[in-house]
């Protein structure tokens, strides 16, 4: 009767606070672990050899995250080579692949412990009670026994703090005294059981070292251990991190990473991937052999410094096409997992229409994005800005670190050829432009010539003061020049509307520009003060006007 009290109470307990641990303020029990004075059973431990488990290092707690980050790199390669040679297989087993690439081997090794009362000869205990066998490993049952480790347990403490022990002495002692449990693991899940028991008791883990706490946090997961699950993820988030320590984070199984215990040490690792490679441009090459969550987390942030938003797009192309070399995988990876991170409303139109003719992409979702990127475009600024600062909205429509800053253009082809150009710089952008720096937009084409804007900080013509100045350059592409009209104006306070302020003609050949080092005929100073006429709620609004009224 004293054991099923024991599993009334921690029934009680485990209703009350599933989460609860010591370590979060309540009171300790570690003085009881182990003690045969504060125990109600026997839990023996049987440890049997593993079988080259992925989910584990061969030396608990030993190895670095290097090496496991190798292994999960292998076995990913593993399981692309047995999907290149899966083509029979049914749909459900194509679906069952997809999902074993991203939850990796680990899968293999999560499944939940089973209780169980054995039929043949039972488990005798070290006073020769018959005792509950519970197979917690997942290896056949022939699998030789290594060694067996034997301690003394609290079947209330074990099941307030774990469901899994809740379940097992609430239904599966069919006998009051039986007071024997088993469970069978892999010798390298040893150490991080041990640890975990202890952690149930007291709170605290001695391990400092990331692989075996990595192991004790998958533990946890198995045996159900939420509180020792936040614990490893607050100690894993406190140390220094690496891209491979980012990435196994990332990789955990399925039914660890989506668990809200661990949500910090997930997030914490994205951040890192994505503050490690924001200079997108110097790191292509590495990022190319990133996995898949990897990539993902880098492409969401806003703070990613590109040249474009269509180099993202090129890219995430070129990446998909060498790690999913089969198409139907790389549509389903493109469509599901990709495309949604590109902001489609900072390509540009002619980006957008080599995305309708792509290959790799389903029509009727390219459609979709490039339909909703015009709109976006042809919008009204206030409506631009609202969807930006959306929190529901951000993803598609927030602007990133641009090397090369958006435009808005309307072409025209007669009576002449001609464009507008818009250009919007927000004031801090301006300010970081002193005393030399440089803003380029992005390129934009007039009669099947490509032009950009650039504004700079640069000094005055007689060398007096710093000014603002905007130029109008060609690309260099061909010897053909062209002849140009341009003109260049900006917003003005208090009306508001496009005041010009220069006008020109110039003859272009590839790489050449032109453009004006005071573009407002005022010092430096003048045009970034708080009362300056040209930011209009913190943003500079820029148009150029270019007219090809004769070729050259």
């Amino acid at each position: 009767m004293a054991g099923r009290d024991a599993s009334t109470a921690a029934a009680g307990e485990a209703e009350m606070d599933p989460d609860f641990a010591p370590g979060d303020g309540g009171p300790s029990f570690e003085f009881a672990f182990n003690s045969v004075n504060f125990s109600d059973r026997v839990l023996r431990i049987e440890v049997v050899a593993s079988e080259d488990a992925p989910g584990f290092h061969e030396d608990a707690g030993g190895g670095s995250l290097a090496d496991w980050a190798r292994q999960r790199k292998r076995r990913r390669e593993e399981l692309r080579k047995e999907r290149e040679f899966a083509t029979h297989m049914s749909d459900q087993t194509n679906c069952n692949e997809v999902e074993a690439e991203e939850c990796d081997a680990y899968e293999e090794n999560q499944e939940e412990p089973v209780a169980m009362i054995e039929e043949s000869p039972p488990s005798v205990g070290p006073d020769g009670d018959e005792g509950q066998n519970i197979d917690s490993s997942w290896t056949v049952v022939s699998t030789p026994v290594l060694r067996v480790n034997t301690i003394y347990i609290s079947s209330a403490i074990l099941a307030a703090k774990s469901q899994f022990f809740f379940k097992l002495f609430s239904n599966g002692m069919k006998e009051s005294d039986q007071r024997h449990a088993t469970l069978r693991i892999n010798d390298s899940e040893e150490s991080a059981l041990m640890e975990l028991l202890s952690f149930m008791y007291s709170g605290k883990l001695s391990a400092t070292e990331p692989t075996l706490l990595l192991d004790i946090l998958m533990a946890a997961d198995k045996f159900e251990v939420v509180s020792c699950m936040r614990h490893c993820s607050q100690l894993l988030t406190s140390l220094p991190m690496t891209p491979e320590s980012a990435l196994l984070y990332l990789d955990l199984p399925c039914s660890i990473s989506m668990a809200t215990a661990v949500q910090p040490l997930t997030d914490a690792a994205k951040e890192f991937l994505a503050n490690k490679y924001r200079d997108l441009t110097k790191f292509q090459d590495e990022v190319m052999n990133i996995p898949l969550a990897g990539v993902e987390a880098i492409l969401s942030s806003n703070e990613l410094q590109v040249a474009s938003e269509d180099a993202i797009y090129d890219f995430l192309l070129r990446w998909a096409r060498a790690q999913y070399p089969k198409s139907e995988e790389r549509r389903e990876i493109l469509s599901s997992r990709l495309l949604p991170l590109v902001r489609f409303s900072h390509m540009t139109c002619r980006k957008l229409r080599k995305v309708l003719t792509c290959t790799d992409i389903d029509h009727e979702q390219a459609t979709k994005c490039v339909t909703e990127a015009l709109l976006y475009k042809a919008d009204a600024p206030h409506r631009q800005r609202a969807l930006a600062a959306d929190t529901m909205t951000c993803q598609k429509f927030a602007e990133r670190a641009y090397k090369y800053r958006p435009l808005k253009v309307v072409e025209f082809d007669r009576p002449y050829p001609q464009c507008i150009a818009y250009l919007d710089l927000k004031r801090d952008e301006c300010s970081r432009l002193f005393p030399s720096g440089r803003i380029y937009s992005q390129a934009f084409h007039l009669a099947g010539q490509g032009f950009f804007l650039s504004a700079h900080c640069n000094m005055e013509q007689q060398s007096t003061f710093y000014c603002f100045g905007l130029f109008l350059g060609m690309q260099e592409k061909g010897s053909m020049s062209v002849t140009v009209d341009y003109e260049f104006a900006a917003r003005t306070r208090p009306s508001g509307e496009f005041v010009s302020k220069y006008k020109g003609n110039y003859t272009f050949t590839g790489g050449k520009a032109v453009g004006y080092r005071n573009l407002f005929a005022i010092p430096w100073s003048t045009f970034m003060a708080d009362d300056s006429l040209f930011f209009i709620d913190g943003m500079l609004h820029l148009r150029a006007e270019l007219t090809i009224k004769q070729p050259s």
